[in-house]
This record gives C-alpha cells, sequence and structure tokens, in this order.
C-alpha cells in the first residue's frame, strides 16, 4: 500500500517512523517500519477528513492504531509524545472536533495496551509471589527470598488484605505511591483509606468480603496525605480457601496519574472552544439533551441564543485579528455576567452564543427570567470595547424559546431558536425575540410555499391575467398590466401579495418575473394580430431584485425579439422605494432600456419617497398614483364643502401638475367610484384603473374590452 499512498500520508508516516524508530526496542527494520506507519497514517487521515464520524469506527481505527504501537514494543514514554507531536498538527488542523477526538482514541488505545501489557506482567508477577508462598512450606527460605525480591521490588503497589478487611502487607512502591509508610498501612483496616464518599469501592470490597465478587476495577482518585491527589488504577482480586470462603484480597494499584491527564486534556479540548475558553457546541448539546431529561415540574429550561449584529463588517474592516479579539472580549463579558446560577454560556460557532438556564420556577417566572438574562447579555454587548487603537461599539440580537417551542427535543428546540434569532435580526436587530408559534407557523408555511415555486412555475401552475388601463378622456383602453396568479392544484389561487414576497426575499422572482414578462408580450403580440387596429402596450412589473440582476437588459431585449413584441409596447413598473434608491450598474440599465424605447413606470408613487425633483434624474416616462392617493380620506358622497377631501384634492392636482410640467404622463390605480373618475378627468390625469372599469381578467376576456368604452358612462 505504501507505494500508492497518497503523498501526505507518506510524508506523515515518514515523519512519524523518524520520529519514534529510536524509542523503543525494534523488531521491524526501517523500512518495514516506515511501510507500516505510512499505513496507518493514510488510515487516521481518512478517519479525519473522509469517513462519516458517526458511530464508532473512525475512533475504533485510531484506537487499534495505538494498540499497534505497544503491540511493536514502542513502550518508552517518548514513543506516545513524539507520536502525538507529529500527528497533532496534521489532524487537529483539518478538524479540530474530529482531530482531538482521533488523538485521543490514539492515546486511549496506547493506554490501555501499555496497561494491559503492564497489568499481564503484575499479574505473572503476583502468581509468583503466591506461588512462592505456597512453597514455603516446603522451602521457607528459598520461597521467602523469591517473594521478597517479587513482591519489594515490582514497580505497581501490591497490598494484601484479609478477609476481615485488615491490610497485613505492603511493598515499597505502594508506599511510594500513596505517601504512606509501610507502619501507617499494615495492620490498619482497608476502609481507613478509602474516601467516605467513594460508594464504589466500598462497595466491591464488601462484596469480596462476602465472596460475592472475585475480580474487580475501578479507576479512583486518592488524595495523598501532603494534600495533591493521584490517579489509581485498582484491580482487585479475590483469594479463596480450600473451603471456597474468602482469605484474602490482593489489590494491585498503578499510578495513571498522567495519563488521566492527557484524557481530561483532549476531552476539554473536543469540549471547548480555542478561540474564546467557552464550552462549545458539543458540550452544550450535552448539557441541554441532559437538562431536558431532567426537566419537570418546577423546573425549567430556557434557551437565549445570541448572535452579533454587524460583526462582518468588523472583520472587513479591521481585520479578522481584531475581530477574534472582539468575540474574546464579548465571551469574557458573557461568561461573567450570565455565567452562573445554573446556566451555561457557550460558543456556538461564527459570532453566534447561547446561554442555556435551567430555572427552578413555573413557566411564567422562568419567562420573566429569561428575559432578564437575554436583557443582561445585551447589556454586556452594548459597551463599547476598546482594543489598541479601536473604539468599537457592536449589539447583538437574542431569540428567546423554553422547552416546548418548536418540540420536544433539544434539535428542535434549537431550530426555534434559530427562528427567534433571525425575528430578533428581521425586525431591526439590538433587540430581543421571543418564541411565537402562530409567527413560526406562518414561516413555515412560506418556507413550503418557496420550495414549492419552481416546480409549480415548472408545471405551468402560474397564469397571467390582465387588467385595463384606461384613457381617462373617454374610457377606451389603452393598455393593461400584467398580474400573476398562482392556480394550485385541487383548487385555490394565490394571488401575488400572498407569494409575491416570498419569491422576492429567496430570488425566485427573477425566473418568475422573466416568465411573467414573456407570456405578457407573447399574449400582447397575439391580440395585435387578432386585432391590428388596437393600440395597446403592455405594463409588467418588475422588482428591484430583477433590476440588479447583470443580465436584465439582455433578458428584456432577448424576450422583445423571441416574441415580436415592439419595445415602445412595453411598460416597466418598479416601486417608488425601489427606483428612487438606484445608483450605479442599476441606473444604467434603467437608462438602456428607455433607449431601447422601453417605458419605465413608477408604481405606487405617493407610498415612498415621492420625490419629484429626483425623477428629473432618471428615465422614467409615467407616474402611477397610488390608490390612497386617489381616495384620500374622501368618501364617495361627501360634499364639496369637506375640507379634508378639499385637501386631499389639492395635493392630488399639485401632483398632477408637476409631472406633466417634468412630461410624465399620469395613471391612477384603484379608481372605484364614478366622482373619482369625474375628479381626475377635471385634474388632468392621462389614465386610470380599477375596479370601476373592470378587475383583472384572464387573456381570453381582454378582446371584447377593446372594442370601445370600459365601466360605466
Amino acid at each position: 500500500m505504501t507505494s500508492t499512498a497518497p503523498a501526505e500520508a507518506r510524508e506523515l508516516g515518514t515523519a512519524w517512523a523518524a520520529a519514534v524508530q529510536t524509542s523503543g526496542f525494534m523488531p521491524l527494520d526501517r523500512r518495514e517500519l516506515q511501510s507500516a506507519l505510512v499505513d496507518r497514517a493514510a488510515a487516521l487521515l481518512a478517519a479525519v477528513d473522509d469517513a462519516p464520524f458517526a458511530g464508532a469506527g473512525p475512533k475504533a481505527e485510531a484506537h487499534a492504531i495505538g494498540r499497534w504501537l505497544v503491540d511493536a514494543h514502542f513502550t518508552q514514554p517518548p514513543a506516545l509524545q513524539r507520536t502525538l507531536t507529529v500527528l497533532g498538527p496534521r489532524l487537529v488542523r483539518a478538524d479540530p472536533e474530529r482531530g482531538t477526538a482521533v488523538l485521543a482514541a490514539l492515546a486511549t488505545g496506547y493506554a490501555a495496551a501499555l496497561q494491559e501489557r503492564t497489568r499481564a506482567e503484575q499479574e505473572r508477577v503476583s502468581a509468583a509471589a503466591f506461588a512462592a508462598r505456597a512453597a514455603a512450606e516446603q522451602a521457607r527460605w528459598a520461597s521467602e527470598a523469591r517473594f521478597g525480591a517479587l513482591f519489594a521490588d515490582a514497580a505497581i503497589g501490591i497490598a494484601i488484605v484479609t478477609g476481615e478487611g485488615e491490610i497485613v502487607e505492603v511493598n515499597r512502591a505502594l508506599c511510594q505511591m500513596t505517601g504512606h509508610t509501610t507502619d501507617q498501612l499494615v495492620s490498619r483496616p482497608v476502609s481507613r483509606f478509602v474516601p467516605d464518599e467513594d460508594d464504589a469501592l466500598r462497595a466491591r470490597l464488601r462484596e469480596m468480603q462476602a465472596g460475592t465478587r472475585d475480580h474487580a476495577r475501578l479507576e479512583r482518585p486518592y488524595r495523598r496525605p501532603d494534600g495533591s491527589t493521584i490517579w489509581t488504577d485498582v484491580v482487585l482480586s479475590l483469594v479463596r480457601s480450600p473451603d471456597g470462603s474468602p482469605r484474602y484480597i490482593l489489590a494491585m494499584i498503578g499510578d495513571v496519574t498522567e495519563r488521566h491527564r492527557l484524557e481530561t486534556s483532549l476531552r476539554h479540548q473536543a469540549q471547548h472552544d480555542p478561540l474564546t475558553g467557552l464550552p462549545n457546541r458539543t458540550l452544550f448539546f450535552e448539557r441541554l439533551d441532559a437538562a431536558l431529561a431532567a426537566d419537570g415540574p418546577g423546573r425549567h429550561v430556557g434557551v437565549c441564543y445570541l448572535d452579533l449584529d454587524g460583526f462582518k463588517a468588523v472583520n472587513d474592516t479591521l481585520g479578522h485579528d481584531v475581530g477574534d479579539e472582539l468575540l474574546q472580549t464579548v465571551a469574557h463579558r458573557l461568561a461573567t455576567e450570565l455565567g452562573a446560577d445554573r446556566r451555561l454560556v457557550a460558543r456556538m460557532g461564527g459570532d453566534e452564543f447561547v446561554v442555556l438556564a435551567e430555572i427552578p420556577h413555573g413557566r411564567d417566572a422562568a419567562a420573566a427570567e429569561l428575559d432578564r438574562v437575554a436583557q443582561r447579555a445585551l447589556d454586556a454587548v452594548r459597551r463599547p470595547i476598546v482594543l489598541g487603537p479601536h473604539r468599537i461599539a457592536v449589539t447583538a440580537s437574542v431569540g428567546i424559546v423554553q422547552r416546548g417551542d418548536g418540540g420536544a427535543g433539544s434539535a428542535e428546540l434549537m431550530k426555534a431558536a434559530d427562528t427567534t434569532l433571525h425575528w430578533a435580526k428581521k425586525d431591526g436587530r439590538d433587540r430581543v425575540a421571543r418564541f411565537d408559534a402562530e409567527r413560526h407557523r406562518a414561516d413555515v408555511a412560506r418556507f413550503e410555499l418557496s420550495a414549492r415555486m419552481p416546480d409549480a412555475l415548472e408545471a405551468g401552475e402560474f397564469v397571467v391575467h390582465y387588467q385595463p388601463l384606461v384613457r381617462l378622456s373617454d374610457q377606451r383602453v389603452v393598455g393593461v398590466e400584467a398580474l400573476v396568479r398562482w392556480e394550485r392544484p385541487g383548487g385555490g389561487r394565490l394571488g401575488p401579495d400572498v407569494f409575491i414576497p416570498v419569491a422576492e426575499e429567496t430570488g425566485l422572482i427573477v425566473p418568475l418575473g422573466r416568465w411573467v414578462l414573456a407570456e405578457a408580450c407573447r399574449q400582447a403580440a397575439r391580440w395585435r394580430v387578432e386585432h391590428p387596429g388596437a393600440e395597446l402596450f403592455v405594463s409588467v412589473n418588475l422588482a428591484a431584485r430583477q433590476v440588479r440582476e447583470p443580465g436584465i437588459v439582455d433578458d428584456v431585449a432577448q424576450i422583445l425579439d423571441e416574441t415580436g413584441w415592439p419595445a415602445h409596447g412595453l411598460q416597466l413598473e418598479l416601486t417608488e422605494s425601489d427606483l428612487m434608491g438606484t445608483t450605479g450598474e442599476t441606473l444604467d440599465a434603467l437608462h438602456a432600456l428607455a433607449d431601447m424605447g422601453v417605458r419605465i413606470a413608477i408604481d405606487d408613487f405617493g407610498t415612498g419617497y415621492s420625490n419629484l425633483a429626483y425623477l428629473r434624474s432618471l428615465p422614467v416616462h409615467a407616474l402611477k398614483l397610488a390608490g390612497t392617493f386617489v381616495n384620500g380620506r374622501a368618501k364617495p358622497d361627501a360634499g364639496e364643502g369637506d375640507s379634508a377631501d378639499e385637501v386631499d384634492l389639492e395635493v392630488l392636482a399639485l401632483l398632477i401638475e408637476l409631472a406633466h410640467t417634468l412630461g410624465l404622463s399620469v395613471t391612477a390605480e384603484v379608481v372605484e367610484t364614478g366622482v373619482q373618475l369625474e375628479r381626475l378627468r377635471k385634474l388632468g390625469c392621462d389614465t386610470g384603473q380599477g375596479w370601476y372599469f373592470a378587475p383583472a381578467v384572464a387573456a381570453g376576456a381582454v378582446p371584447p374590452l377593446l372594442q370601445g368604452p370600459v365601466g360605466p358612462s
């Protein structure tokens, strides 16, 4: 495998072999060692980079490699240290969490194999010791010499305890390990050296004294007389009398403090964020799952999900080093001010933090407590942060959820938290949002709608209806506005007010808008063929997202060319707010469209900036006055003396006059009554549309409307 192994594995395996080849006896020559380690380096790289990390597969592979090192006689302490030194940077760099887990599995496998080898040796020592004691009946002087040498000089601590629990013999290694002298241990009850709180070890000793257990193994901390603590691997074996009753308990005790420290360090790295030192998402979900499992009456679980506002701007303008310092400062503040009283502060990644709170109150009291926690988090983030020459002010958005919001499990709860955080962002940032089931259902419905739209467009579920644009002087149709509808299978029509906002948010407005434009132009071309005498233009709404598309001008030109509809017969409508902010390439696109002969109209004028002066710099041909501007506060039967109507009328007249001064035609939207029609005629308004003339109709209903005046005469 070595000759075909990836270059990275060969390089890593070669470096590994060079590092460990002098750390112990090698049954392999250097070439065989290098080949073996290249293969195992490839396996470790695959465990971190390629293999799915669910289950025990990758960790088992690393565990087996650690055991192989011991089997290959690399048992000196430098062997493991050099192995981790060579492998660590590469595996952790690829994926910190997975790399750390693989290194931990390798170290655990190595320690377990080494411990098993040591234990086997110890058991052989122990067996020899007892054999020597048995042989002492026949040759006491020889057996005592052999036993003394083996027992006294063993590297592992050994104690012999009677069936009644009295220590009768200890060796030198045990005294050195525990910090006690032989006199302090021998003839003392073993229970005196077992901590009161160590119920498990006490229980195992009692079972052996009762003869109900023959073997036991535990890993336990032991506090020495000098106050230091060591970790020990305790193996207990029961020695029975010929009649089967308990006679002795043999205790073999190994010092595993260094291994325990290594495992603890690796576990900490796997569960904590290296930048901020806070618990990471792995530890957070462990604690959340545990809290939800323990949740019950009088105890509630809540989550505050926090995201910094504008953090990307800090990274982009001041650099990632400053961004990292900012995250560290925010993390320290949150941990200091919120990391107590059964709360866990964790970093989820990027600029997202989360506070898990376990609150021993009723649900309403818990909700109030979560509100206070969220507000304290906002206050902590808002305080300006000084980093070198920079004084940075940032804010945060927080989403609050409690158990049961969105579902029962941790995954569902965090989905709800993420949704709620998004609401806080969407509602203006620097604020707290609480989970709202109704709003969540609406969001889910909108998401399902957006997911269905591409297939619906492909399946032809969208249709275009047309509302006449009527010349007010003679009430004849001079144009139509194309309005899209969604005819869902099985019945049920959706109006544009339902799905257009979703399409604009998701970007689906671009393909949908292109289809509407092409369909309207094709239909208008058919009408022209069927009614050659009709002078008709078609007006199509254009979203801001469409105008910002780099190929919008080419798209319109291509559609006009494919459908045969003339550019002067097309009017594109943009809302006032979309049009007034156009600059740069977007404005150039509008000028290019106007130069082609396409008319540009401002839709719903009067609901936004209403900046007539700005219109002089835009390629605009028409204004469409918003329905509220046309209606004002006037009632259809209001008298001429109504002061409110007079004000509305004067404003409307001024708008029409200024528009005409700028060379713009004026269309009044939502014309619903004869009174409104007469007012608009007197004011010189050019065209109108609304239910007074006709609603939006299917394409087949348009030709009859071209035959004469529409609406009541």
